[in-house]
């Protein structure tokens, strides 16, 4: 009975863990940061949160300032994954 309880927990923990990375995902956001910054600390925050590509690009998006967002909707570009979206706004924040 120990024994199960403990992986009882154990799992639950695992669930809680997401959570918290999940809520501390949305809360990232560029504000006076450069790019460069705000996407390692996205990066950060994102490698545990177990967020599919696409739920992590939009989650990005979400974080990005105004101008930057911008440049990006008029793009003519089309961005694939989270590594390209890292890469574009990084080269848009040095422009």
């Amino acid at each position: 009975m120990g024994e199960f309880l403990s992986d009882l927990k154990e799992e639950f923990r695992g669930e809680d863990d997401k959570t918290i990375k999940v809520a501390e995902l949305k809360k990232v956001k560029q504000g006076s940061r450069i790019m460069k910054e705000f996407v390692q600390k996205f990066k950060r925050v994102a490698r545990d949160s177990k967020y599919e590509e696409r739920s992590l690009v939009e989650e990005f998006k979400r974080g990005i300032n105004g101008i930057i967002r911008q440049k990006l909707m008029e793009s003519e570009y089309s961005l694939k994954n989270i590594e390209q979206w890292h890469q574009r706004v990084t080269n848009l924040d040095k422009h």
